[in-house]
């Protein structure tokens, strides 16, 4: 049944009408006819053949319900799109075309980048520092079921280790956003070096491992910054294509849009810093990208 409702472009844009009626065995009914019965027939996409179509489980409607009200419940306008399965192939990240220093390849630098390739209409959600500890955040995104990577900065998050645990049991990835936040390139190699490697040690000893992907503050970076990145076991330095506060987005592009793939930005922040909670932030983010027609994926499954 998986496979028959994926390759449905419809039925994302319809069962999603069916959520004000609160019933997503009716939107089933309506766009599979047999959905109700034993089986059915319909052309196969594109081949004019029959394929069969079976009743789905009632497990299935029920997720799709379960969703369905954590979405009204948590203010949404529509039901978050379910992203695809990760891809059994990973593809190959390099630097953005501009993004590279001297000697990149050579000294197989970790690659710094803002969007992942892929064909699927998928965006990725990245928060970082971690000053702002909101509960409700965490339990709005284990509700939705929507996947994000964290970037730590210690100063920030050592007042409460367990909040970064807690998000880290919900299946979220931790990753490394250095100790104090400083910009960068305005540092010598050692000085760089400490930052990463000593944060490497503070993840590792909290959270159980040592991450192999990392975030440059303010996104600044020199060719030491990524020396020192590798020698502290980073793999891979992404930035962002996209940034969505509470009260708006800003774009990197000219066009003003998102693409397959594209980073987005937010930050752990709340009332003392935006006008609204990191729930009104989610809230923002979730409304377009779904109007958009954009999945969240997990980023980590394409590293």
């Amino acid at each position: 049944m998986r496979a028959v409702v994926q390759n449905d472009k419809n039925w994302s844009r319809m069962a999603r009408l069916a959520l004000g009626r609160g019933a997503a065995a009716l939107a089933c009914a309506a766009l599979l006819p047999g959905c109700a019965g034993s089986a059915a027939t319909r052309p196969a996409p594109g081949q004019g053949g029959p394929v069969q179509v079976l009743k789905p489980r009632p497990h299935q409607a029920t997720e799709y319900e379960r969703l369905a009200a954590a979405a009204r419940r948590w203010g949404l306008k529509e039901v978050p799109l379910t992203p695809p399965p990760p891809p059994r192939k990973k593809p190959q990240i390099t630097a953005r075309a501009g993004f590279e220093v001297a000697h990149q390849e050579d000294w197989d630098l970790p690659p710094v980048f803002t969007t992942v390739p892929t064909d699927q209409k998928i965006v990725f959600l990245t928060i970082d520092d971690g000053s702002e500890k909101d509960p409700d955040f965490l339990r709005m995104m284990q509700d939705l079921k929507i996947p994000y990577t964290a970037f730590l900065s210690d100063y920030l998050v050592k007042d409460d280790y367990g909040y970064f645990r807690r998000m880290q049991s919900y299946g979220h990835t931790l990753n490394n956003h250095t100790l104090h936040h400083p910009y960068m390139p305005g540092l010598s190699y050692e000085d760089q070096k400490a930052e990463i490697c000593g944060m490497q040690k503070i993840m590792k000893k909290q959270f159980g491992k040592a991450p192999t992907v990392m975030r440059f503050p303010y996104g600044n970076y020199n060719q030491d910054s990524l020396r020192a990145a590798k020698a502290c076991g980073i793999r891979y330095a992404p930035i962002w294509n996209e940034e969505v506060y509470v009260d708006h987005w800003e774009y990197r592009e000219d066009d003003q849009k998102m693409r397959r793939g594209d980073i987005v930005l937010t930050h752990f922040r709340g009332r003392s810093d935006w006008n609204g909670t990191m729930v009104d932030d989610m809230r923002r983010f979730l409304n377009k990208v779904t109007r958009e027609g954009y999945a969240v994926a997990r980023l980590e499954d394409y590293l």
